[in-house]
């Protein structure tokens, strides 16, 4: 404590202290703020020897930016409940979703060549999608009902890793996004490809299920890649 005998009277005080003096360079202003600190066990409240007061934490404004994110399906309570989208706007709201599965190269054989008994895998499956995206909220209980305007379900045969390639898209023009919609189509979709062809063999795989697309209502356009 050298430099506290040295220099500064210091006067103590219940909620801090507080040391008086001119002219004293600033280095042994910090290294005296460190001495003060060990002895009294907290920080000057305030700094009447020249030195820059202590900084305070920086605080997150509350803009829409700092804002966090949250489940829109839970109230304050958390409880699942469905969203009110009727202050919302209309817009014309499209989403792309894809799929892809793994048949093996025996089932992809079959497949090509239309040989699975149940009959056309890809015809099927296709209905399957389209039938499936018009029953998402039937399936997905905090799902709106939506008018759907257009589906579109397209499977591809790819013999790069004997697979069938599911893509699906949904098209409104309402309150709130199709995403949904397009999903349920290309996962429906893989399960009835996973169906039509389960006889033939059980190590069938459904996988990247996931959306690749949407637009439209206030969040804009969003893509994967």
């Amino acid at each position: 404590m050298s430099i506290l005998r040295s220099f500064l009277p210091i006067v103590a005080r219940s909620n801090g202290w507080r040391c008086f003096s001119t002219g004293v360079p600033s280095d042994m202003i910090a290294e005296l703020n460190k001495e003060m600190e060990s002895v009294f066990g907290e920080s000057p409240s305030s700094s009447p020897l020249g030195s820059s007061p202590s900084q305070q934490p920086a605080r997150h404004s509350n803009g829409a930016e700092d804002s966090p994110l949250v489940l829109t399906h839970t109230d304050s309570s958390g409880q699942a409940k469905m969203v009110d989208v009727s202050p919302k706007e209309d817009s014309k709201r499209v989403a792309i979703a894809s799929c892809r599965v793994l048949l093996g190269q025996k089932v992809f054989n079959l497949v090509a060549s239309n040989e699975i008994a149940k009959g056309d895998v890809l015809t099927v499956a296709k209905i399957a999608g389209i039938t499936g995206a018009k029953q998402t909220s039937n399936l997905i209980p905090l799902c709106h009902n939506i008018n759907l305007s257009h589906v579109r379900v397209d499977l591809t045969l790819n013999e790069e890793d004997s697979s069938v390639v599911i893509e699906g898209e949904a098209t409104t023009s309402g309150k709130t996004g199709v995403e949904m919609e397009a999903l349920t189509a290309v996962a429906i979709a893989g399960l009835t490809v996973y169906d039509m062809c389960k006889a033939a063999s059980k190590d069938i795989c459904i996988t990247d299920v996931c959306l690749q697309h949407k637009s439209g209502g206030k969040s804009g356009s969003w893509s994967r890649n």
